[in-house]
């Protein structure tokens, strides 16, 4: 019931997924990312625990193809769902099990993964697969949007339009970018509003808090504002 696209921006090292869907809140359950260690789709009749569990292993080291066949081994309901994982080293696997509604695939490329079903038809896939190789030149969050506002022009979800995310993690634990449109008219074009909205203040805010290597960040807020002013004016 889903497409997702799962990256890695060869300029930052960040892992990034979007996805959208013809269902209520695709951003609570589809996308899963560890940070420096991989990301995972997990799709169609959605099971969290491919997310969940699928994160651990990422952080053991783990390769796609080991997660994705230790997660299904133990899951009687796998021929319902579809998952899809890249990991640290570049490796892509996927699975799309038998009862997972047409039109249903995968396709890979060097460094992305795109997976999804009950969709118009494989050009979803393909039309979003060249959008992201052709728009390499736009920030990562941009280049995700458009791959799948392309797949959306070829049909995207057969039965519509109602839910979108984007999930970016650089070096850090927490999110660089996390935007959810739950419920929405047209919400891929939302994603793309609230995109452009965080970098109103958002992505200048975020260099001061904290991090593993600086655990206090800046708190100083003279100098939190000066940043965020001298980032508006590079208008970057």
């Amino acid at each position: 019931m889903t497409w997702s696209i799962i990256a890695r921006d060869n300029a930052t090292g960040q892992f990034g997924i979007a996805v959208a869907t013809k269902f209520f809140a695709v951003g609570g359950h589809v996308p899963h990312i560890a940070a420096n260690f991989g990301a995972i789709a997990t799709q169609a009749l959605i099971n969290p625990y491919y997310g969940i569990d699928g994160l651990k292993l990422l952080r053991e080291g783990r390769s796609a193809r080991e997660i994705i066949d230790t997660l299904i081994a133990a899951d009687g309901g796998r021929e319902s769902r579809q998952l899809h994982i890249l990991d640290a080293g570049g490796r892509i696997a996927s699975h799309t099990g038998s009862d997972c509604i047409d039109w249903c695939g995968h396709i890979e490329g060097t460094g992305f993964s795109i997976a999804g079903n009950m969709l118009a038809g494989a050009r979803v896939l393909d039309d979003t697969a060249q959008a992201y190789l052709a728009q390499d030149h736009l920030p990562f969050a941009q280049r995700l949007i458009a791959a799948m506002r392309a797949g959306e022009a070829a049909g995207g979800d057969k039965r519509g339009k109602q839910s979108a995310a984007l999930l970016i993690h650089g070096d850090e634990e927490w999110s660089a970018l996390d935007l959810r449109v739950d419920d929405h008219a047209d919400p891929l074009a939302e994603l793309e509003r609230l995109e452009a909205v965080s970098r109103e203040r958002w992505v200048h805010f975020r260099p001061f808090l904290p991090t593993r290597k600086n655990p206090a960040g800046i708190t100083d807020r003279a100098t939190i504002d000066a940043g965020i002013e001298a980032g508006i004016a590079r208008g970057k």
